[in-house]
């Protein structure tokens, strides 16, 4: 037994407060308990003190418990901080994962059952691509409209036959099997012995404890009893059905691609645009119909990476990347996985929060297919500064200045293709590729603001195109609707003079109204669903969640507030065509109880991706 030294005086560190971030700790996620401690001089802090650096002779000393008994508790894939007393005996005979069998109730079955038949189909799709009988295996559900139609079980009360029926293992060998101890009849675990700790699927189901205690470093006692807070019960990681890529030319359009096991063929490259909601953004006040814990940095950033990395995409770009987020997550994490990494953040001029959480734009490429030429960075403030230089009166600047001013930025970059250029007219020629990765003003009242950054960006791009013959991506959160002024600059080339946006400009900074084109042949991405001739049920599927009057999704942003497209990639329609789009969420395919951000997706937008294949050029 550890002996508990006597406080001389009551002078030494003690224990405040101990409290955790989010009761309910998700698998693959860290828990970082905050401790609030105070130093024998009545200072107070929360930085940790390690043996290797005690604070007047003492030092923190953390272990975690998993509390495990004989029960087991299945998890609500719907709900996953409820207990399933239901089971979908369907997905046991599809083989889908258990984990996403399992309802907490008849109601939850019945509500969730538009998501969940989409799981059902593509396993019969699957199994029907490979030959296999579907009547006998699925029986009725499986042209069924409604859940009523679909085999489940009614799980028993008793956890503990829960956990035979479902075939769930009563845990693993602890990991530090001398650390047990006993209490209540139930068995403690010990799991990890610092200050933070990342649950495992071993923990599913059961109950964390941290504990911390003050130890002195002569005599290597506690001092005093160990503080201690309880967590609910672990959770797995909610997992969405996977989103697959369709192909849209008329080859290939009756079938699809699984990301998993799919790789760029020759000559083709994926690009995937992202605005992953920084996580200064993410609060409980803005999107209260998100649980709390769903919310934390902990749980979206893991969330958002396996997205990520799912995608395989040979050139991401994400918006609403916070500086500190960029240099201490996704730039080492996804340089794991082969990507190089450039970054611009946001200007500084308006923005008055800290210096770390500032967000920016940040792009990656596969450092296998491409290598990096040239960085370009536009700042739509400095280039404020010049228009007010130019055109608006000295006593009218500052008032300009203000409604123009709103640090949003552009990053370009210039990469250079490692795949060859085959099958062109000049193939010892470099196959040179420009990506563009913007944030645009998100004012709903500045519209004339979104079309003037959007056009000096474009300008920009129209320098660099006049200096190389170079095939162009044109990727982002635009916060500019199908129909605005903005969106016919990108898609068109001009402006209609006669659109409303255009009644709003109390700067003059858009006339002459000849001024606002380009020459760059940008045609949207996704409008592809739309164009190609390709006929197949995925495509049809797809062709129902766009909007045939705009030839673009119904939206890429879903929330309480409002739902609409504002994210697009464009590309120039000369030098590249559309092979393959991610395919669209729908309303349906999000729960009925919910909007994004969500549990299962961790941004209020949703990633776009799109498969390119450079065309031959001619030889000039």
């Amino acid at each position: 037994m550890t002996q508990v030294k006597p406080a001389p005086g009551g002078r030494m560190l003690t224990v405040l407060r101990v409290h955790l971030p989010s009761e309910i700790p998700i698998v693959g996620c860290e828990i970082t308990p905050y401790v609030l401690l105070r130093r024998p001089d009545g200072g107070v802090f929360t930085d940790d003190v390690s043996e290797a650096a005690p604070v007047d002779g003492y030092f923190m000393r953390y272990k975690w418990y998993r509390i495990q008994s004989d029960r087991r508790a299945a998890i609500c894939s719907v709900h996953p901080t409820e207990q399933a007393t239901l089971q979908c005996i369907g997905c046991l005979k599809s083989k889908i994962p258990v984990a996403k069998s399992y309802h907490c109730s008849a109601k939850c079955f019945s509500d969730a059952w538009q998501h969940h038949r989409v799981l059902h189909e593509r396993a019969i799709s699957a199994l029907n691509e490979n030959g296999t009988e579907d009547d006998e295996l699925f029986g009725r559900f499986g042209s069924g409209s409604s859940s009523s139609g679909i085999i489940s079980a009614a799980l028993s009360g008793s956890t503990s036959n829960l956990s035979q029926s479902s075939g769930v293992n009563n845990g693993p060998t602890p990991v530090y099997p001398t650390g047990t101890e006993k209490s209540s009849g139930e068995t403690w675990f010990e799991v990890g012995c610092s200050r933070t700790y990342t649950a495992t699927a071993d923990d599913i189901g059961h109950v964390l404890r941290f504990e911390c205690i003050v130890v002195d470093v002569e005599t290597r006692g506690t001092v005093r009893a160990p503080t201690s807070v309880m967590t609910s019960r672990v959770i797995p990681a909610p997992t969405p059905t996977p989103r697959r890529l369709i192909p849209v030319n008329a080859a290939d359009a009756m079938g699809h691609f699984d990301l998993d096991s799919r790789t760029s063929s020759f000559g083709t490259f994926t690009v995937l645009s992202y605005n992953i909601l920084a996580d200064t953004y993410a609060t409980s006040d803005t999107y209260s119909y998100c649980p709390t814990w769903a919310l934390t940095w902990a749980y979206r950033r893991q969330n958002l990476l396996r997205e990520i990395i799912g995608y395989h995409a040979d050139i991401i770009c994400l918006q609403e990347v916070q500086s500190n987020h960029f240099e201490e997550f996704f730039s080492p994490e996804l340089d794991k996985h082969g990507y190089q990494a450039l970054y611009k953040k946001r200007t500084t001029e308006v923005y008055t929060g800290s210096p770390q959480a500032i967000d920016g734009c940040a792009t990656f490429f596969r450092r296998d297919r491409f290598s990096h030429v040239k960085k370009y960075e536009v700042e739509f403030n400095k280039a404020a500064q010049s228009l007010t230089d130019a055109i608006i009166p000295a006593a009218q600047k500052k008032l300009a200045l203000t409604r123009l001013v709103k640090d949003n930025i552009a990053l370009i970059a210039v990469l250079e293709a490692k795949f060859g250029n085959h099958g062109t007219e000049n193939p010892s020629k470099r196959q040179l590729l420009c990506v563009a990765n913007t944030h645009i003003n998100i004012h709903h009242d500045l519209k004339d603001v979104k079309l003037w950054q959007i056009h000096t960006l474009l300008k920009g791009l129209e320098k660099i195109a006049v200096s190389a013959d170079i095939p162009m991506l044109v990727c982002g959160d635009f916060n500019s609707t199908p129909g605005s002024t903005s969106h016919w600059l990108l898609a068109r080339g001009k402006v209609d003079h006669l659109h409303p946006d255009l009644a709003i400009d109390p700067l003059g900074i858009l006339r002459p109204l000849s001024k606002l084109t380009h020459q760059l042949p940008l045609v949207s991405a996704y409008s592809s669903f739309v164009s190609m001739a390709g006929v197949g049920y995925d495509l049809d599927h797809q062709r129902r969640r766009m909007d045939p009057a705009t030839n673009e999704p119904l939206f890429t942003n879903c929330t309480r507030d409002f739902t609409g497209t504002i994210d697009y990639i464009f590309y120039t329609a000369d030098s590249l065509t559309v092979e393959s789009l991610l395919e669209l969420l729908d309303e349906d395919g999000l729960r009925k109880d919910t909007a994004l951000p969500s549990p299962e997706w961790s941004s209020d937008h949703i990633a776009l991706l799109a498969e390119f294949r450079c065309k031959p050029r001619v030889r000039r």
